[in-house]
């Protein structure tokens, strides 16, 4: 915290210090010739690790990093910016680098605006905001909505409602007129990010021209403010909303308000005053589309009222009209929950021929049925049948494999999955190895094993969980294998990471002040929160 405070005090001269630092120009040719040697995965690979190691403010990585800059371009930085997103200080020192090192290297637009996330996700604003200074100077690159967009986000992200506005208000000061798009562009956010009384009072300001001066409020900006009251279930003031617009708005009202207002009522639980309103679209002459068939299923689905969300269904096929994904995806929970997994999978095939792609979502849903049921051989099919529609499996997918492939002692099984993993070039994060460690940890005569995953990890770079380090010594401690903790010390403490050097006390035995991450407390739990989600599979996963 005290860092933190320091940093944020001194930003101003930190910002400059970072972007003039001096180069050093004594490499040694080896050096100077290595990004040549790479391939393209290891450039990028061996510059993040250097900026993984070099965390502080106050680290200079100039010696370390100036035999890469021959052969970095503005693409390449973009790749690199987007794997360092929170490494705030050493992104922006690469970046300072970069653009100093040769006059024929020009930072591009994307460069700049990921730099600005980076900054404004890790919360150091003041330096954002020089940034975004001095790209209102940059020849070539010139400052755009766009950036001011990422502003908005970051500001929405960190729970500051009032700076992302008070952004919007100067976006004239930089030289940025702003427009509809850009007004309904913040009423999203602040709506996503449930603030939607800010929303609200700047929608009212820009209407009376008070900071909206040629911005003319349409349809979508007030669809976008009922979603958010909808969001927050305050039906009262989504009616309202609705209300002044029909009456007083100046707007036709399309089927998307209709559609928000429609989503606000069922979230309220308002379900048949909705469908009154429904009946009544057509003579206000707006036909209701997939969507507004597609809340009531969901509302359906939700309310644990399956038949009538096949009803819906069906008379959408009458008016040939197809759902979308996240519908669909809707019906296949609901159907999981209630164990009728074989009509999941033909809700899975109708998606299919209707030409809706399933998603990993629709997959990971039924995926999570077979494993919960340990049902190995459906699992792997299933997954064999994701790949083979071209759909990729993300990391629940392999995590919720990989767990109850080690549950039901299927080693052989792993093995395969963990092989497939590198082969469709899918890196294990550490989630992947917490589940492949802590499941092996369970098993009789698999210590070995998860020792091997152990320093594979710690070879790669990733620090483990705390929790990881704690159950690996303390079952190695418990077989008195001492020797075996003090090799894991050991190279731990070679580890170039600094976060694998700090665990390595933890692994020795010392205690440290180091608590979880949030990364930490979610990561391991997500994919069985996932599994859970189907509420009659609770008891059973407890007692396992």
């Amino acid at each position: 915290m005290a860092m933190r405070a320091a940093v944020t005090n001194t930003t101003g001269h930190l910002y400059h210090l970072l972007l003039r630092r001096p180069l050093t120009t004594t490499t040694t040719a080896a050096a100077a010739a290595a990004p040549a040697d790479h391939t393209l995965g290891e450039y990028i690979n061996s510059i993040c690790r250097i900026l993984s190691d070099n965390r502080s403010p106050h680290n200079d990585i100039t010696r370390q990093i100036t035999p890469f800059l021959q052969t970095l371009t503005p693409p390449l930085l973009s790749q690199i910016l987007k794997r360092a997103k929170s490494l705030p200080f050493p992104s922006l020192n690469l970046f300072s680098l970069a653009k100093h090192h040769s006059p024929a290297f020009q930072p591009s637009l994307e460069n700049y605006s990921i730099l600005v996330s980076i900054l404004g996700c890790n919360k150091q604003f003041p330096l954002m905001w020089d940034l975004v200074m001095e790209m209102r100077g940059c020849e070539g690159v010139g400052l755009s909505s766009g950036v001011f967009r990422v502003v908005f986000r970051e500001y929405c992200r960190a729970g500051m409602p009032k700076e992302a506005v008070r952004a919007f208000d100067r976006m004239r000061e930089y030289g940025v007129r702003p427009n509809v798009d850009d007004f309904d562009h913040l009423l999203y956010l602040l709506c996503k990010r449930r603030f939607v009384k800010e929303a609200q009072a700047l929608f009212d300001r820009v209407r009376k021209e008070e900071v909206g001066e040629g911005i003319e409020v349409g349809v979508k900006s007030w669809s976008i403010l009922i979603r958010g009251w909808g969001e927050v279930v305050d039906v009262g003031a989504a009616r309202r909303v609705f209300e002044e617009l029909t009456g007083t708005g100046g707007c036709v009202v399309d089927v998307e308000v209709y559609n928000c207002f429609l989503e606000a009522l069922c979230k309220g639980g308002y379900v048949e005053e909705a469908y009154r309103l429904f009946r009544e679209m057509g003579s206000k002459g707006v036909k209701p589309d997939a969507g507004t068939y597609g809340l009531f299923i969901r509302a359906y689905c939700e309310g644990d009222d399956v038949h009538s969300a096949f009803r819906v269904l069906d008379r959408m096929r009458r008016y040939e009209l197809v759902l979308n994904v996240y519908t669909y995806n809707c019906m296949v929970k609901k159907l999981c929950m209630d164990e009728k997994v074989e009509e999941a999978y033909l809700v899975l095939d109708e998606m299919i021929t209707m030409g809706v792609s399933p998603d990993v979502w629709s997959y990971n849903t039924i995926l999570a049925f077979h494993c919960q049921h340990c049902e190995v051989n459906r699992a792997l099919s299933l997954v064999s049948k994701m790949e083979k529609e071209k759909c990729l499996p993300d990391r629940h997918t392999y995590n919720m494999l990989l767990k109850m492939l080690i549950r039901v002692g299927r080693f052989d099984r792993v093995q395969e999955v963990w092989h497939r993993m590198e082969e469709k070039v899918f890196f294990p994060s550490v989630s992947s190895y917490a589940v492949m460690i802590h499941g092996l940890l369970k098993k009789k005569g698999k210590l070995d094993e998860a020792c091997k995953y152990f320093e594979i990890m710690v070879d790669e770079g990733i620090p483990p969980y705390t929790s990881t380090c704690e159950s690996l010594r303390n079952r190695l401690v418990g077989k008195g294998l001492l020797s075996q903790v003090e090799v894991l010390v050991g190279k731990m403490e070679r580890s170039t990471s600094c976060s694998i050097q700090e665990l390595a006390k933890l692994m020795g035995g010392e205690r440290t002040k180091r608590r979880p991450t949030e990364g930490e407390c979610s990561d391991l739990s997500e994919d069985e929160r996932h599994m859970k989600s189907n509420s009659k599979w609770v008891a059973k996963w407890n007692r396992d």
